[in-house]
C-alpha cells in the first residue's frame, strides 16, 4: 500500500508517533511517503520504502504570516497524484486535516479522489480545539475525514463531548518500540550521574506550563529530603528558564541536570528509577510508556488518558493533578528497595501491551476497512 503520512518533524508525540509509524509500515513492505516542512526528528535511516517529500513555504511582502496550510495542500496533491497514493493518513486536526480536506476537493476537480485518516493526538483537541474561531475549522475537517482514529479512550470522549462529530472515532493507542526502549547496561552512566548511589528521577516534555514542570521540581526536593536523589530534566521550551531559577531558589540545582532535547532517550531511561509526569492535561503519555519499556515505574496525574496506561498501585500510581504531598508520598514508597524492583517488572509487562508491531497491524486492519468503505460506491479504486 502506498501511504502518505502528514504530521509535526518534531520531538513532540505526534511526530514521533506517525514517524514511528512510518517506519514500521515501511518495514512490513508499505510504500511511506511524508509529507512536512522539515524531515522527522526520528526519520534518521534510510529505507527503500520511505520517501520525503517537502513542504515549501513561499514568503511574499504581502503576507505577515507564511500560507503553510495552502502550501501543504498543495504538495499533498502533487504527491498523491505522482506517487499514486492509495491514502493520506494526517496526524493533527489542524492544520492538517483541513489541508487534507482542500486537497481532496483539488484532486476531485482532476479526476482523482483518496481517502484520508485523521487521528487526534491530543493538544488539537484539548487546547487548540478551545479556540472559538477554531472550532467550527476543526469540527468540518473531522467530519470530512474518511477514518478518524484516536489516542486514548479519554481523548475519543472529549472528542465527543467537545465538538459535533457525526464520524466514529477508533480508539488505537500510542505504541513503543520494544527493541529499542529496553533496559539497557548502562551502570558506567549511572554511577556518573548519581556517584554515590543516589536515586535517579527523570522527567521528559516539551517543558510547557500544561506539563507541570514546577511541580516535578517540588515532588523532587521533597524526596530529596528523605531519600537521596538525583533530577534529570529532559527537553525544552518555554518553561526552562523558569525552571531553571526554581531549582536554585529551592537551593537544589547542584542535584537537578537540565540536559535539553535528547534522541538517545532509552540510554537515560536504563538507569533510571522512577518516571514523573504530573501534567495537567496529557491524552496518552508516550514518555511515560517509553520509561516503562525500560523497566522505569510512573509517578504521574490522573489527568486524560494516564490512567489508561498508568496502573494505579501496579505500574506506579496516579495522584491528583497539583498534588504534591500526595506524588511525594507514593514516589518515596515505589522507591523503596522492598518495592521498587516489583514496581519496575511490572511497568515492563505493561508497556509490552503496548508493543509496536501490535499496534501497527491494527493500524493496517483499520486502513483496510476505511479504503473499503472508501471504494464501496466507487467504479475505480485501488484496494490494499
Amino acid at each position: 500500500m502506498k501511504i502518505g503520512i502528514v504530521c509535526y518533524p518534531t520531538f513532540g508525540g505526534s511526530g514521533v508517533v506517525a514517524t514511528e509509524l512510518g517506519k514500521a509500515l515501511a518495514q512490513k513492505g508499505h510504500q511511506i511517503h511524508f509529507i512536512t516542512y522539515a524531515q522527522p526528528i526520528r526519520l534518521d535511516f534510510f529505507s527503500e520504502n520511505i520517501w520525503y517529500h517537502e513542504v515549501n513555504i513561499s514568503s511574499y511582502p504581502l503576507f505577515q504570516y507564511p500560507p503553510y496550510e495552502s502550501a501543504l495542500a498543495g504538495k499533498m496533491v502533487d504527491v498523491v497524484k505522482y506517487e499514486k497514493l492509495d491514502l493520506l493518513h494526517v496526524h493533527y486536526a489542524i492544520p492538517h486535516a483541513t489541508s487534507a480536506f482542500l486537497a481532496k476537493q483539488i484532486l476531485k476537480q482532476q479526476g482523482l479522489d483518496i481517502p484520508v485518516v485523521t487521528t487526534l493526538h491530543g493538544t488539537d483537541i484539548t487546547i487548540v480545539g478551545k479556540d472559538p474561531s477554531l472550532r467550527p475549522i476543526i469540527t468540518f475537517s473531522i467530519n470530512e475525514s474518511d477514518g478518524v482514529t484516536a489516542v486514548s479512550n479519554d481523548l475519543r470522549q472529549e472528542t465527543i463531548d467537545a465538538f459535533s462529530i457525526h464520524k466514529p472515532i477508533e480508539v488505537i493507542y500510542n505504541f513503543v518500540d520494544l527493541e529499542r526502549f529496553y533496559k539497557q547496561e548502562k551502570e558506567h552512566f549511572k554511577r556518573f550521574i548519581c556517584p554515590n548511589g543516589e536515586k535517579l528521577l527523570v522527567h521528559a516534555s516539551n517543558f510547557r506550563k500544561v506539563k507541570r514542570i514546577g511541580d516535578v521540581i517540588r515532588v523532587f526536593a521533597r524526596i530529596r529530603e528523605v531519600v537521596p536523589s538525583k533530577l534529570l530534566l529532559i527537553g525544552d521550551g518555554e518553561e526552562r528558564q523558569n525552571m531553571e531559577l526554581l531549582t536554585r531558589q529551592l537551593g537544589i540545582d547542584e542535584d537537578v541536570r537540565f540536559i535539553g532535547k535528547l534522541e538517545a532517550m532509552e540510554e537515560v531511561l536504563s538507569v533510571a528509577d522512577l518516571f514523573l509526569m504530573p501534567s495537567e492535561k496529557e491524552s496518552f503519555g508516550l514518555a511515560a510508556l517509553e520509561a516503562m519499556a525500560c523497566q522505569v515505574p510512573v509517578i504521574s496525574s490522573n489527568t486524560g488518558g494516564l490512567s489508561e496506561l498508568n496502573i494505579n498501585g501496579v505500574t506506579g500510581f496516579l495522584s491528583g493533578i497539583g498534588d504534591i504531598d500526595d506524588m511525594v508520598k507514593k514516589a518515596l514508597y515505589v522507591l523503596d528497595e522492598a518495592n521498587l524492583s516489583g514496581f519496575k517488572q511490572r511497568a515492563l509487562e505493561r508497556a509490552r501491551e503496548f508493543d509496536m508491531q501490535v499496534i501497527v497491524s491494527q493500524y493496517e486492519t483499520y486502513y483496510q476497512q476505511v479504503v473499503e468503505q472508501f471504494c464501496k460506491n466507487k467504479t475505480t479504486c485501488s484496494k490494499v
